[in-house]
């Protein structure tokens, strides 16, 4: 039996420092990914960050912000408006994203967000955020049905914009559904422990590093907030998506 002790002192020790590692990660002050490479930082922001204070928040070394708009058919972001206004008196790039529903058509989807989204403000692409939810992470939708109504979807709003939306997804979700079917779109990935894998069929835009950030500026329920880069130049980034 003694012969055990020194085992299960380390099994002990190795647990301790996987829940101090996991409770800092929790807490925002560990973050797993090395965004140093990229200069162009950014955040995303919906409601669950409230009252937003751009002045403050832009003045963080960030230089853009997706803003959540529409989910589904009918669903508006209830800040959205506001915090599309204010987002566009300062110096950052403000774009504006939608959450896409598997439950929902593709048509009347693209409705939702042209509705609330303005096309005549210089602004980044439009984004469709592609990610499955709910009980859909453990019954995965059909993928032919889940493509067809994501195209319809990015067909209208291109259509309606003036320019190609970026399609933001999960690494998971983007190698279900759709690696090898949009490589004429730039992709935004999600992957807050590790750096993007390569090579994956096409190159990423955007990359969001962390759903653990804490900037000061918002006072909502969520007290974090999802950090992004962008692949590329500050020159490259102030041209990016221009018509």
């Amino acid at each position: 039996m003694g012969k055990l002790k020194p085992a299960l002192l380390v099994a002990s020790s190795i647990l301790v420092i996987i829940c101090v590692f996991a409770l800092l990660f929790y807490r925002g002050d560990l973050l797993f990914n090395d965004p140093s490479p990229y200069p162009v930082r950014g955040v995303d922001v919906s409601s669950y960050q409230g009252d937003i204070d751009w002045e403050i928040l832009s003045n963080q070394n960030i230089h853009f912000a997706f803003i959540k708009a529409t989910e589904g058919s009918s669903f508006v972001d209830e800040y959205f408006v506001t915090n599309f206004v204010k987002a566009l008196n300062t110096e950052l790039r403000v774009g504006a994203y939608h959450f896409f529903s598997s439950e929902s058509k593709g048509k009347t989807q693209a409705e939702n967000f042209i509705s609330n989204v303005p096309k005549d403000i210089a602004t980044l692409p439009p984004v469709v955020d592609f990610e499955l939810y709910g009980s859909h992470k453990r019954n995965l939708p059909g993928k032919d049905e889940m493509r067809r109504e994501l195209d319809i979807l990015l067909k209208e709003l291109e259509a309606h914009y003036g320019v190609k939306p970026i399609i933001y997804a999960t690494e998971k979700d983007y190698d279900i559904y759709l690696s090898g079917y949009y490589g004429t779109y730039d992709i935004w990935i999600r992957n807050v422990f590790t750096h993007p894998k390569e090579p994956q069929d096409q190159d990423w835009t955007f990359w969001q590093y962390s759903n653990r950030g804490r900037l000061y500026g918002y006072a909502g329920e969520e007290r974090y907030i999802d950090l992004n880069v962008f692949y590329g130049t500050l020159e490259e980034f102030y041209s990016y998506g221009t018509k």
